[in-house]
């Protein structure tokens, strides 16, 4: 058990002694502390989990971060902050990692807005190294965001923060009907129950830079639900400051993993981003976008972590229902009046009919054609519509179905 070494020190697994807090997050707090053995400062996380879970949720959750923490000591990278040892203590694990002199890049956006297109190339860089070793090591981190991601003062970064990360190839862990993650920097194929591969992380990793280059994240919509069916159906919101960032970005941030950017592109893309244009190039045309003063502080979502169970998973799949039953009654409509324009069309075109009277001769030259109606600007629209909208929730149904563990 923890123990009092004076009035304000909390002592952990005997040695750590915690001083203050260097940050909190969805999936515990961060506290400075001083390993009283090797005396040097350490960062110690005290993971926590949500209260809403069961007790065996819980246990799941406890074994697979002591797992995959003991998984994620075993990096050793420049631009990863060591993990060196996980401790248990009054039945949750604490993570004992490398203490850096940085700021995370979620603080640097809150105070100081968006970030110049050569700055964040050189952040996704350092990321991008940090995600190679990791998934060569077999561990995807699944929680990449601004959070996650330290900044020193020479503009370098480094990944943190492998609390809910997995490693390939170990037993499956798992809590039936759970999903647990930041919805606003979650790929699609985690929204719908795969298992987590290398590419999310590059998804993520677009969706982080995104944040950095235009100050908002490229899907957040406020609510978690919302958030994940913009992440699943929706193209991210327009790009105005990236400038020669944006077709990376959107590379990234493809829906299919199979046509994701891969890595080795991606820090192709990144080098030449951050040398900038070749000698003798035009200069880029004027950006359009007014400069915008830096967000207040916590005003940016922090991509906390989110757990969604089943009647979650339910409760979307009901919306997405909700939204083809309005878009078919719609076309209904629509067929329904081109169906009588088509027969008031017929009636006027019979023997007895002698034409439509002419204009007066002062009536503009439009005003003596007739106007015809065309149908294919209405009907087309509406069956792309319709089909898009019932892939959606076809996808949505076997996201349901395998969260219930129906197949």
């Amino acid at each position: 058990m923890s123990a009092d070494t004076g009035p304000r020190t909390r002592l952990v697994a005997g040695r750590y002694a915690l001083s203050e807090v260097l940050g909190r997050g969805g999936m515990g707090t961060v506290w400075l502390a001083t390993d009283r053995v090797l005396e040097r400062e350490v960062a110690l996380k005290e993971v926590t989990f949500s209260v809403d879970l069961t007790d065996e949720e819980r246990t799941i959750l406890r074994e697979r971060t002591m797992r995959e923490a003991r998984a994620a000591a075993r990096l050793d990278h420049p631009c990863v902050t060591r993990v060196y040892d996980v401790v248990e203590q009054d039945g949750k694990p604490w993570l004992v990692m490398e203490h850096l002199s940085a700021r995370s890049l979620q603080e640097i956006l809150e105070e100081q807005g968006p970030l110049p297109p050569a700055a964040v190339a050189r952040i996704g860089l350092d990321v991008l190294a940090a995600l190679d070793a990791a998934h060569r090591a077999g561990i995807v981190h699944r929680d990449v965001k601004p959070a996650n991601v330290l900044v020193g003062r020479n503009g370098h970064a480094c990944l943190t923060d492998f609390g809910i990360a997995t490693t390939t190839g170990d037993s499956s862990l798992t809590t039936h009907g759970a999903l647990i993650g930041s919805p606003a920097y979650m790929a699609p194929e985690r929204v719908n129950g795969e298992e987590p591969r290398p590419p999310v992380d590059l998804w993520s990793l677009g969706a982080t830079l995104y944040t950095a280059v235009e100050g908002r994240p490229p899907f957040a919509r406020g609510e978690a639900m919302a958030t994940m069916m913009s992440v699943v159906s929706e193209h991210p919101a327009p790009m105005l400051r990236a400038g020669p960032l944006e077709p990376i970005l959107r590379g990234l941030l493809t829906k299919d993993p199979a046509t994701r950017s891969a890595a080795e592109l991606t820090r192709r893309q990144l080098d030449a981003v951050l040398a900038g244009p070749p000698p003798g190039s035009p200069p880029p045309p004027p950006s359009v976008a007014t400069p915008a003063a830096p967000p207040a502080r916590g005003s940016l979502p922090a991509g906390s972590v989110e757990r969604l169970d089943a009647a979650d998973l339910r409760a979307l799949a009901s919306a997405s229902r909700a939204l083809l039953s309005s878009v078919a009654r719609d076309a209904r409509d629509q067929a329904r009046h081109l169906a009588d324009r088509h027969r008031d069309r017929k009636a006027d075109s019979g023997p007895a009919r002698r034409g439509p009277p002419e204009p007066p001769a002062s009536a503009p030259p439009d005003a003596r054609r007739p106007r015809r109606f065309k149908r294919r600007w209405v009907v087309v629209p509406l069956l792309v519509t319709v089909v898009i909208v019932l892939l959606l929730l076809v996808g949505l149904g076997l996201l349901v179905a395998a969260a219930l563990g129906l197949i």
